[in-house]
């Protein structure tokens, strides 16, 4: 911790105060520079006969473009078509909610083709994830 007359600076670890604060704040900004007010959390869960997680997907919807931040599939499901499903109910929900577009990443050692496959075109890539790999960014039109 570095501290001075005016101000504290503290470094640490999750901090859900910071977090909401921040959100807020951001979400504020972004909302009054655009003009879009209708930011919705979305979440897509998929569960086998015994209620247990097959796979999920979270995103947001905002100013209409849906953004995919994660999906996952459980490894003894993965190949048999989860995602896929998980991404086209995203995908209809965010046409539903007035989204004309979406936006996903992956690591190069994730499912790059998987999303290329599903009609999302590569946008640009980072550089520097742990291995040697990279982060890759996509787009795809939803009308």
């Amino acid at each position: 911790m570095t501290t001075d007359d005016r101000a504290t600076v503290r470094i640490g670890a999750q901090d859900e105060d910071l977090q909401n604060r921040l959100d807020k704040e951001l979400t504020d900004f972004n909302n009054r520079a655009t003009g879009a007010y209708d930011e919705q959390e979305l979440s897509v869960r998929v569960t086998d006969d015994r209620g247990e997680l097959i796979g999920g997907l979270t995103g947001v919807t905002w100013g209409g473009l849906c953004s995919v931040n994660m999906l996952w599939v459980r490894e003894d499901a993965r190949h048999a078509g989860w995602g896929r499903t998980l991404m086209r109910a995203a995908e209809e929900e965010a046409l539903r909610r007035g989204c004309d577009r979406a936006a996903v990443s992956s690591f190069t050692f994730q499912a790059p083709d998987f999303y290329r496959a599903l009609g999302y075109a590569e946008t640009g890539r980072m550089p520097g994830i742990p291995g040697g790999n990279e982060d890759v960014y996509f787009f795809k039109r939803l009308t």
